[in-house]
């Protein structure tokens, strides 16, 4: 690598005062680095060539490049970020101050430094995202000379690319690489695995390649004769993605067909739909597998037709379908973005398609722990995800497995808390309903429903979990100042601290400290007349009297237990509805709980051949006369027939 071939590049898509800038960025740098060397023995300036050159590849600006040149002067040499600035320009400077922040982290532990380095990637990011575009490509550098560090080094960067890096790149659809990154980080994690892997595919990449240039030259035919112009490429998968295959399906290597993939670029989106229609005329599709990312493009704005059919040897064989622009933008992501000068529309094309990383940084103040903040990067930027739609047709972007809780988060913290169910497609689903792409949903909200602390089981998205657990903390902090204000009334002699919690508990024969849980088997309410059954390593299951799966002929495994005073508390039960079906049933039987302030945890709604509808909800009740208020006021429901408590069985 040497600064005449990185020029040569730079040249090839910029003008010659361009090029210039490079070059002096490159003669600052060289100046700054004279005398160090990298572990390897190279010289030091051969590390921010390379990165420069690697960015070169993206076709990134200028600016960018010479910044890369100079990312490692404030780091690892005495000069000030004072005389960037004047030498060459504010931008520039700008640039490299933000990588040199994002390098200089802590001294703290392994974890911490870890998750200090990707909270400053991220806000650096927020403010240019050409900085993180730096890091990637000095960490892929990094990665290509990682052989002279020793063992533990290369585990510990390989772990994080793995882990953190690549993933970014592909956030940022920067495929090229994403996908280099991880190979590298996989050589090195498991090298058995990947000289196995390299191996076996070298082997039937002859035999592979044959089948897909008959396919090629095949397709080729029928396109000239529909009038498509268009370019089919035959490319090989990244060992590390055959490997995620092998696992994610559990099967072997020789079960895994598709090594090559088959790329069409093609002028037009018309062009696209046109060529799938002449690959299905001519191969058999494999259902399930087709997916339209052109009309419901990625978040990190990829975009194709994605097709698998059975090849001409009986294998399947997967085709992606794309114009020449989204090939780019498949390549290098965000990075495409500096590649085109047209302005305005681009900016705010641009500025939109990076409103994800915005959005996440916005809500991630309410984060206080580092555990918390590392669940939520990997759910929230790392995670599969999936693309719903609200019922005006405006798209969500969610990690997978997400509910309708999740969704109704992402739309406004106070749809999210008085949440009471949704609908998916037109159809009432429970709370936990997992979400799938293409999904239109409505949240049907109540202003009498609240959060419970059982959706942080239903919920994946950490903004969701976050506001659940605010809105818990703050109802918990008025429970507690109301109960304090009533004890004080009643005692007013008795000095009780304001901090002090005080806790309901249950009068069991003088043991009130004993761990103990509510059974869900009969959901005992206060009221209701209750024992305790002993169980082994558990503490105290409490049932009500008359519950059927009390069964023991041990009289020390079972407690007569009793409510205290007044027994307030919140309890989970159920109740059945049955009613003659018709339209907005569950919805006004769902309207008429949220009326009595009682929190509703799970809906179910079940239509019958004979023309009946069975619902099914579990509640938080505080008592028996709570519930027989829900129940009376069920049975004014239209067209409900009986309202019951859920019996044990």
């Amino acid at each position: 690598m040497d600064i005449n071939k990185l020029t040569k590049l730079v040249a090839s898509y910029n003008p010659p005062e361009d090029v210039e800038l490079v070059k002096r960025a490159y003669n600052f740098a060289k100046s700054c680095h004279k005398d160090q060397k990298r572990l390897s023995g190279d010289p030091f300036i051969l590390h921010p060539l390379s990165v420069a050159y690697i960015l070169a590849e993206l076709n990134l600006d200028p600016v960018t490049i010479s910044a890369s040149l100079l990312h490692d002067c404030i780091k690892d040499t005495s000069t000030d970020i004072s005389k960037i600035k004047e030498v060459f320009s504010e931008e520039l400077a700008f640039l490299v101050k933000g990588v040199s922040k994002v390098s200089k982290v802590a001294r703290e532990s392994k974890e911490k430094q870890k998750i200090e380095n990707l909270r400053r990637m991220l806000l650096a990011m927020a403010e240019d995202v050409r900085v993180i575009l730096i890091k990637l490509a000095d960490r892929l550098h990094n990665m290509r000379t990682l052989h002279s560090l020793d063992q533990d080094s290369q585990l510990k960067i390989s772990h994080e690319t793995l882990e953190i890096y690549a993933p970014l790149a592909h956030r940022l659809g920067i495929g090229k690489i994403k996908c280099e990154l991880e190979d590298l980080a996989f050589s090195y994690l498991q090298p058995e695995a990947y000289e196995d892997i390299k191996e076996r595919v070298a082997l039937r990449m002859e035999e592979r390649e044959a089948e897909i240039l008959e396919i090629k030259k095949h397709l080729d035919r029928r396109l000239r004769l529909a009038g498509i112009k268009a370019e089919i490429l035959g490319r090989p998968k990244h060992l590390y993605s055959i490997y995620c295959k092998m696992q994610s399906h559990r099967v072997g290597f020789d079960e895994i067909y598709d090594l090559i993939g088959i790329r069409v670029i093609v002028d037009s989106v018309e062009d696209c739909y046109g060529t799938l229609g002449i690959i299905h005329s001519l191969w058999k599709p494999i259902s399930g597998r087709f997916k339209d990312y052109i009309s419901l493009p990625k978040q990190n704005m990829y975009q194709s037709l994605h097709t698998t059919v059975v090849g001409n040897k009986g294998r399947p064989v997967e085709l992606q379908i794309r114009t020449h622009d989204m090939d780019k933008i498949a390549e290098f992501g965000v990075a495409s973005h500096w590649h085109y000068k047209e302005g305005k529309k681009k900016e705010l094309d641009f500025t939109e398609r990076i409103s994800w990383l915005r959005r996440t940084l916005e809500w991630q103040k309410d984060i206080t722990t580092d555990e918390d903040f590392m669940e939520s990067i990997k759910t929230d930027l790392f995670a599969e995800r999936v693309f719903v739609f609200t019922p005006k047709g405006e798209i969500r972007d969610l990690p997978k497995n997400s509910t309708p809780i999740d969704f109704a988060y992402s739309i406004h913290t106070d749809i999210g808390d008085h949440c009471v169910g949704a609908k998916v497609n037109g159809r009432i689903v429970p709370l936990h309903h997992k979400l799938s792409s293409g999904d239109i949903v409505e949240i049907i909200t109540s202003k009498t429903s609240h959060p419970s602390i059982d959706w942080l089981k239903l919920v994946t998205t950490s903004k969701a979990k976050t506001k659940i657990r605010q809105w818990i903390k703050r109802e918990t902090e008025k429970q507690e100042e109301d109960k304090t204000k009533i004890l004080e009334k009643k005692h007013p002699k008795k000095l009780i601290p304001k901090k002090k919690k005080i806790k309901t508990i249950l009068g069991i024969q003088g043991i009130s400290d004993m761990a103990f849980k509510f059974s869900k088997c009969c959901s005992p309410l206060p009221g209701d007349e209750i024992i305790g059954f002993v169980t082994l390593n558990r503490g105290i299951s409490i049932h009500r009297k008359d519950c059927p799966n009390i069964r023991t002929n041990d009289p020390c495994k079972i407690l007569p237990l009793s409510w205290d005073d007044d027994g307030k508390g919140i309890y989970e039960t159920g109740i059945s509805v049955l009613a003659y079906d018709r339209q907005e049933l569950l919805q006004d039987l769902l309207a008429s709980i949220s009326s009595t302030k009682t929190i509703i945890n799970e809906a179910h709604g079940k239509a019958r051949k004979d023309g009946m509808a069975e619902c099914r909800f579990s509640l938080m009740i505080e008592g028996k006369e709570k519930l027989h208020t829900v129940i009376k006021g069920l049975e004014k429901v239209r067209s409900v027939v009986k309202v019951c408590r859920i019996q044990p069985k």
